[in-house]
């Protein structure tokens, strides 16, 4: 068993692997992994691509693989939001709402690679999970109620899939609408449980700019569970998340 937590893209990612003959050099790996990443697509270095594309001193074409394959999947979510999510917002390049969760994935691939079948990695609470945290008991994760960061909104029981919230209680108003500019202000919060951190992530960030219906949108979507927190108080689940109580 290995655990190890570390300072990325702006929060802390925990890696918790409970195989015993999964050693702390892969965690390691996994964590140079994330960092790589983050100096690739973070917005707030100036030598970053992202950063060199958005002065347009880096022509797209000649980014790195992952940097298109990262933009173009970009694409494809503005369009299934219908236009509520836009890397480009404001004419600045900014994917980081699809990027944590595709980092998250390709951490947890590198583990699965080394061996490991039961860890968890959590990037500022988006958590991917595999196998189980001992035998017979699922990994427990805690939702934090978005007024009350010592308040547990729901714990869900997960064995093999990915959670990722968006909410309004850390950031502030953050996210937005990119089809009327308006900061997205109708939910709380919105978590997606899916089977990968890439889906559950972006999901979550689409359906909390849609706005009114973004909650419905994506329990609509296959293999998606929401479980969405209104500004009332009222909280909206989809009938997956029921069985995911622990």
């Amino acid at each position: 068993m290995a655990f190890t937590t570390s300072p990325v893209m702006g929060t802390t990612v925990s890696i918790d692997v409970r195989d015993p003959h999964v050693g702390a050099d892969v965690l390691t790996a996994a964590v140079e992994l994330l960092l790589d990443i983050d100096a690739r697509f973070s917005t707030y270095r100036p030598d970053s691509e992202i950063s060199r594309i958005d002065r347009r001193e880096l022509a797209l074409d000649d980014a790195t693989d992952d940097v298109r394959a990262v933009l173009g999947a970009c694409v494809r979510l503005t369009a299934e939001s219908g236009g509520a999510f836009d890397a480009y917002l404001d004419g600045h390049l900014d994917p980081s709402g699809y990027v944590k969760g595709w980092a998250g994935d390709l951490a947890a691939d590198l583990l699965r690679v080394a061996g490991a079948r039961n860890f968890m990695v959590n990037i500022g609470g988006d958590i991917v999970c595999s196998g189980e945290r001992a035998a017979g008991r699922p990994w427990r994760i805690g939702v934090r109620h978005p007024d009350d960061p010592k308040q547990v909104m729901l714990v869900l029981a997960l064995r093999d899939g990915a959670i990722a919230t968006s909410g309004l209680y850390e950031r502030g108003e953050h996210i937005t609408d990119a089809r009327s500019g308006q900061a997205a202000r109708e939910w709380r919060s919105i978590t997606v449980v899916a089977a990968d951190l890439t889906t559950a992530d972006s999901m979550a960030t689409a359906a909390l700019a849609r706005g009114a219906d973004g909650a419905t949108w994506v329990a609509a979507r296959l293999g998606c569970e929401v479980a969405a927190l209104d500004n009332d108080g009222n909280l909206f689940t989809s009938q997956g998340i029921c069985a995911l109580r622990a």
